[in-house]
């Protein structure tokens, strides 16, 4: 496998100062990420781990309820839910006095509303559930300021200059502080019809007072009311915001949660035919990294004297004009990884647990951080670091992102990208009165295929504490009252006989050739795009606003060759479908002279031309190297130096997008629209 290390080592990318720097940043940011613009940040080593209980996102308390199940007439919507600021304790304490410190995030809620949102759970039609699931989203955020630095020189919500908009509405007329924080909230994963599938363009603001240009062009105009299409599988779903240019920030400020659909076969009782565990033995975690002060706010990078701002804007050699970034910024950076792992918005969490099969289903919410999880006795009952920790525990990965595999695989590392969710089975028989402690073997870096003893130092945090997620206490008493059913064997026939998997290949589908690059901005920030592979092998870049060049026809199904022509890893992620992961293959291609590529305001960035790409032999990844991906996905990582196939089929019609899943690089132009026609 090409790491990014050998990419960039052979590449003239770094000549033309077109790429990331690979060893230093690291080390050079985290050694000052105590201190900011702010004051002093959270040190992560002097925070306590394993202590408080993860809240369970499956949880019946943590379930949101449905408005039509109530034994009465049936009314809608099913949903009314609001995004709106509050409070909460994530397990942070100050480290002078040892008080328990409270931070304010943004989350989605009913009555009450929290970081991570409270969990829907819905019935597919398969299973007699209603044809769709009605939201009504309401957007609460108008207090004014956002929680975190906005770079209102990206190309965001209150940028787009009148762009596509039916009745040129400028929109650099509005300000946060006087129109509130826009907001669109994605169904990660759902069937939608577009207009209802959290477009970037399709934001709105507190009381729908202003609303994205695509809304001009919707039958019946502005809705804030949302339906989701029920005619799926069971599958592990996610909702997040998803509005243009600020998505890493309102996910960062809270604005995720968990979407499971059940049906007939995974129906979260305990008597499914799949033998697969059942509440109180499945537990929901959407893992995510973050930087607190030492007063416990959220910290979010974005000026001169944060961590990683050198790298990313000085030591790229970036010029951002005082009239602009008054003050240095605020500025977007390339990408963030945090510092603390939270999980379900408790840092370093344990769950207490019985002698027997758990079912976890797992969510990488982080903005950049490609994590690779095994499970390991700890030296102690109350270790808090892997030192002495024995080998890594095997388990079984029954599903991913859209569904069920088509087989269980063994496994004992299992690499979860951006966005991506996998669906884990772990035995704790045997293992009582133990820790098991849930490690990340991936680095505090870009991500370039490098796990465990791979990843350079330099790529580590020093005193890193991100090698720990969580930790399970076998502490619990086996209830004898629930039988232990979970046999691989029974659910790999099950599997066979429902066709469980990714959806089939259709022979002679329309291949398209699709293309991941990494760029300069007009301010000489590094920028990464998406563009197309022509019929002559020569790559061309585009932003997210230029004509649409993925167009795929409706009910067709199209096989995409993904080329990743940078140095790092990229989860690409289509909205719509759920796709069958067909194989990589290396590649190799010529770079030229930097060619210019158009920015929202006018202005020219750059971008390393790229020609005579080949193809090269086939890279074989599976479960013994982590990568598990024999269930229906809507995420995929596309290693740098290759080429990742994709199968699709595209069901709806309308105004779709796809992107990579690293927050901070869509909201840097690393989107396109895709227009099913």
């Amino acid at each position: 496998m090409i790491t990014r290390r050998r990419f960039l080592q052979g590449s003239t990318l770094t000549t033309l100062g077109l790429a990331l720097p690979f060893n230093p940043f690291l080390q050079r940011a985290h050694a000052i990420a105590f201190l900011s613009n702010v004051g002093p940040l959270s040190d992560p080593a002097l925070q306590p781990k394993f202590i408080d209980l993860a809240p369970n996102a499956l949880d019946p308390g943590f379930l949101f309820k449905d408005l039509n199940d109530n034994g009465g007439p049936a009314q809608q919507p099913n949903f009314s839910l609001r995004a709106r600021e509050t409070v909460q304790e994530t397990g942070l304490i100050n480290t002078k006095n040892g008080k328990r410190l409270k931070t304010k995030v943004w989350g989605y809620g009913a009555d009450t509303v929290s970081w991570p949102g409270q969990t829907f759970q819905v019935k597919s039609l398969s299973a007699g559930g209603a044809p769709e699931t009605v939201v009504r989203w309401e957007n609460e955020l108008n207090g004014g300021q956002h929680l975190l630095p906005v770079d209102t020189n990206l190309h965001w919500c209150y940028s787009l200059h009148g762009a596509g908009s039916a009745n040129g509405v400028d929109y650099r007329q509005f300000t946060i502080k006087k129109d509130g924080v826009p907001i669109i909230t994605h169904l990660h994963g759902g069937k939608s019809d577009f207009q209802f599938d959290g477009n970037p363009e399709f934001f709105f603001s507190p009381d729908g007072k202003i609303k994205g240009p695509q809304w001009d062009y919707v039958p019946g105009g502005f809705t804030n009311t949302f339906r989701y299409d029920n005619d799926v599988r069971a599958g592990n779903l996610w909702y997040h915001d998803h509005a243009l240019g600020i998505t890493r920030l309102n996910v960062y400020a809270g604005l995720a949660g968990f979407y499971f659909v059940r049906d007939e076969y995974d129906t979260g009782m305990a008597d499914n035919l799949l033998s697969l565990p059942a509440f109180p033995y499945e537990l929901a975690y959407a893992i995510q990294d973050r930087m607190f002060t030492e007063k416990g706010d959220l910290f979010y990078p974005a000026f001169p004297g944060d961590p990683f701002y050198d790298d990313f804007i000085t030591g790229e050699g970036a010029i951002l004009p005082p009239d602009l970034f008054p003050g240095g910024g605020p500025t977007a950076l390339a990408e963030f990884f945090g510092d603390h792992m939270v999980v379900n918005g408790k840092i370093w969490p344990k769950a207490n647990v019985e002698p027997r099969h758990y079912r976890l289903r797992l969510l990488n919410g982080c903005d950049s951080r490609f994590m690779a999880i095994r499970f390991r006795v700890a030296a102690s009952s109350g270790a808090t670091d892997l030192n002495g920790a024995g080998a890594p525990l095997p388990f079984y990965v029954t599903g991913s992102d859209q569904g069920l595999a088509s087989s269980a695989s063994l496994t004992d590392t299992l690499v979860i990208e951006p966005g991506g969710r996998y669906d884990v089975v772990i035995n704790f028989s045997g293992l009582e009165d133990t820790r098991i402690i849930m490690e990340n073997i991936g680095g505090d870096a870009p991500f370039g295929g490098d796990l465990g003893d791979e990843v350079a130092d330099e790529d580590l945090f020093p005193d890193r504490q991100t090698d720990r997620i969580m930790a399970f206490d076998v502490v619990l008493p086996f209830n004898n009252a629930i039988a232990d059913s979970f046999d691989p064997a029974t659910f790999n026939a099950w599997a066979a006989d429902l066709g469980f998997g990714p959806p089939p290949v259709t022979p002679g589908a329309t291949i398209r050739r699709v293309a991941l690059f990494e760029g300069l901005d007009e301010f000489g920030r590094l920028q990464p795009l998406l563009g197309i592979v022509d019929q002559d092998s020569t790559a061309t870049a585009f932003t997210w606003f230029q004509p649409t060049t993925e167009v795929p026809a409706l009910s067709s199904t199209e096989v995409w060759e993904i080329y990743n022509f940078t140095g790092d890893a990229h989860p690409i992620h289509l909205h719509l479908v759920n796709f069958n992961i067909l194989g990589r293959n290396e590649i190799s291609f010529t770079e030229g002279a930097p060619v210019p590529v158009l920015q929202h305001n006018g202005t020219l960035g750059q971008v390393a031309g790229i020609s005579g790409v080949t193809e090269g032999g086939a890279v074989g990844l599976g479960p013994t190297d982590g990568y598990v991906e024999n269930a229906p996905k809507d995420m995929v990582t596309a290693l740098p130096g290759q080429v990742t196939r994709i199968s699709a089929t595209f069901e709806k019609p309308g105004r779709y997008v796809w992107h990579c899943h690293i927050l901070s690089h869509e909201d840097h132009e690393m989107m396109r629209v895709m227009q099913v026609s």
